[in-house]
């Protein structure tokens, strides 16, 4: 018995390790990686890093210090940072890992199953052993690593699909800080002039020349515009802190500052002739939708090839038997029988034909590819929604520097040159001022509307657009301040 079973084990044994070498070469050497740091240097023009040892650690570390280490951080290097640095990413990139270990499991054989029974008393004693494999595991198994190897692209471009997500989130975090403390600096500036209308007002009025009334006006005023100064500060060092928080840096990386101000407006626009082309033909979560349904279709073809026999055992192995017999002599003798023995088992579909599994599988094919259908209608209108808010917030920025601010800031201009000559009084002055300081916060947030519509343009177009809030739905941060933070 125990040389049989020798001989089985060494003709099973090398092909069990043959099959776990040659799918440990390939999950060591890529991991599935490649691709989510190709398309990210593609698609962005940053590096993708999953870091699995100290030595990718200590690399990406390097580089987000260098990155950090200018007084200034710009949206590109903000943006690397969070590639870099952003933990859930990261988690993102070990889902990666997860379906490439899957892979590599489905191209291993099963493992036999080995049973060996003894029965007999005394001299007729018999002795089995016998190794057993899932039959219809074996039979299934190509199909098996095709539905495997359609996942494993799936988790790929999800992972990309996370990686435009984050860039998009950081690039609005960063747009949204940099315009807050833009608005605050114009406030600062509105402070100054509200706090020289008071004092004003409070010379005029020993002279007589003020009524109290107004004079409780103008200070009222300024009393109004510190508050809305200390609010707007607030709330650039609440989009500050979310900039840190999408960048994933805490303790000393803490220390950089963010520009005073937006850049202008471009000049001329992105052109795009098909828009919902474009985006149809570049968005990877419609291309993730599209590998659902191929891997569904694969599973599909699994389930009908297995419909009727959904386990299938092959079971070999020998059996020894001790038997007595006579002799010529009238003694006894006594003698090992080996025998091979081979069964065969199998479920035997009488209560459950396949027929539910095959309508369910047909069901679940059919949802994906309703669900493919409507992702791609959605995209076509975020694409063309997307576009439009563009072009429409870069003509309302646009409109509010090239007009409006103009305009009252040679009103403003007009104003005190007339007061100087006596010909325009205190109050008409002010209200100039005043309406020349809204005007500029109100073309701050024009430009910031602008910048966030053109990041939704971008991922409506490439993907990572998510469930990120639009420009149209965005809120006024009032903020802003000398300097940068």
């Amino acid at each position: 018995m125990r040389r049989a079973f020798g001989t089985l084990a060494a003709v099973c044994v090398p092909l069990v390790l043959s099959a776990c070498v040659s799918a440990t070469e390939d999950f060591e050497t890529d991991l599935g990686f490649s691709l989510v740091a190709g398309q990210t240097a593609q698609r962005l023009g940053k590096e993708a890093i999953w870091v699995q040892d100290p030595a990718q650690a200590a690399a990406a570390r390097t580089r987000v210090d260098a990155l950090l280490a200018s007084r200034y951080v710009g949206v590109d290097a903000a943006i690397q940072v969070a590639v870099l640095n952003n933990k859930r990413l990261q988690a993102n990139y070990a889902d990666v890992g997860l379906s490439v270990a899957d892979l590599w499991q489905e191209g291993l054989l099963a493992n036999p199953t080995i049973s060996v029974g003894y029965s007999g008393i005394g001299v007729g004693r018999t002795i089995e052993s016998v190794v057993a494999a899932n039959l219809t595991r074996l039979l299934t198994r190509e199909r098996r690593l095709d539905v495997a190897e359609v996942r494993v692209l799936q988790a790929q471009l999800q992972a990309v699909d996370a990686t435009l997500a984050l860039a998009a989130e950081t690039r609005r975090a960063w747009i949204e800080a940099v315009a807050a403390w833009e608005s605050v600096s114009a406030l600062n500036q509105a402070k100054t002039a509200a706090d020289a209308a008071a004092e004003l007002a409070r010379e005029l009025g020993k002279t007589g020349a003020m009524p109290k009334a107004d004079q409780a006006r103008e200070q009222g005023f300024y009393a109004e515009i510190t508050g809305q100064t200390a609010e707007a500060r607030l709330a650039a060092n609440l989009a500050k802190e979310r900039l840190y928080r999408v960048m994933g840096v805490w303790g000393r990386d803490l220390d950089f500052e963010v520009p005073n101000s937006l850049p202008g407006l471009p000049g001329g626009l992105k052109g795009y002739r098909a828009v919902e082309s474009d985006a149809l033909r570049s968005r990877v979560d419609l291309q993730v939708a599209r590998l659902e349904l191929e891997a569904l279709a694969r599973s599909y073809g699994l389930t009908k090839a297995t419909r009727y026999v959904s386990d299938l055992d092959l079971a070999a192995g020998i059996e020894v038997e001790r038997e007595v017999e006579e002799t010529e002599d009238g003694g006894e003798e006594t003698k090992n029988v080996v025998s091979a023995a081979i069964e065969a088992g199998i479920e035997i579909p009488i209560f459950d034909s396949g027929q539910a599994r095959l309508r369910k599988a047909e069901f679940q094919y059919l949802r994906a590819a309703n669900l493919l259908a409507a992702k791609a209608v959605d995209i076509r209108a975020e694409a063309r929604a997307a576009y439009k808010a563009y072009r429409g917030r870069h003509e309302i920025a646009r409109h509010y520097r090239s007009s409006v601010v103009p305009l009252r800031v040679t009103v403003e201009k007009e104003a005190v040159l007339t007061y100087n000559g006596m010909i325009t009084n205190t109050f008409d002055l002010l209200a100039d001022t005043r309406a020349k300081f809204g005007a500029m916060l109100t073309a701050i947030q024009a430009k910031r509307d602008f910048y966030l519509a053109d990041a939704d343009l971008t991922a409506a177009i490439n993907g990572g657009l998510g469930g990120a809030p639009s420009a149209e739905a965005t809120t006024a941060v009032a903020d802003g301040g000398g300097g940068g933070h």
